[in-house]
């Protein structure tokens, strides 16, 4: 009974901290999401076809996974005010793609899960501009659902379900 009583004041406890501060809660939400998302869209694609370019001026598979993690990398440097991780864009095997999407989440993991509605009014320098600190973290969290939706074509024109289709009930599936 006593075990229940704990889960329960935990429980009601972490429902009032995200009533206190429900913009950064949101973000944070959408980032793990998303970061969730493109690290399993990085595993789904075969090592063979991290050079996939699927038309004249696209970037390779490989290179827009690695893209991701230098902006996301960048956008945690300008909102936290600290030196991003350095990311050799060079490399886009898959797993050179893959350990730069983990240093870069790794970084800017805390910087995420600190983030409180208040810290979030912080102005920072975004691309010579004066934002919020929560602005910057989202339009890194936009920046990657766009990126996201580069890979997602990769994928389905490599014939495999986007991570975001799988598991709907048929949604994902490919036409017979």
């Amino acid at each position: 009974m006593k075990s229940i009583f704990a889960v329960a004041v935990m429980l009601l406890g972490s429902v009032a901290m995200n009533a206190q501060n429900p913009f950064s809660t949101e973000v944070k939400g959408n980032y793990n999401q998303i970061k969730g998302t493109i690290n399993k869209a990085a595993d789904d694609m075969p090592e063979g076809d991290y050079g996939f370019v699927p038309g004249p001026g696209s970037r390779t598979y490989g290179a827009a996974v690695v893209h991701i993690a230098e902006v996301q990398a960048g956008i945690c440097g300008m909102a936290s005010g600290t030196m991003p991780p350095a990311i050799d864009g060079a490399k886009t095997s898959k797993a050179d793609a893959q350990a730069a999407l983990k240093t870069a989440f790794g970084f800017c993991d805390p910087i995420y899960a600190a983030l409180t509605d208040a810290d979030g009014g912080t102005m920072v320098k975004m691309f010579g501009r004066d934002r919020t600190k929560l602005g910057v973290l989202d339009f890194g969290v936009i920046h990657d659902n766009e990126m996201y939706g580069t890979l997602a074509v990769y994928l389905r024109a490599k014939d495999k379900v986007p991570p975001s289709s799988q598991g709907r009930g048929g949604m994902g599936k490919k036409k017979e």
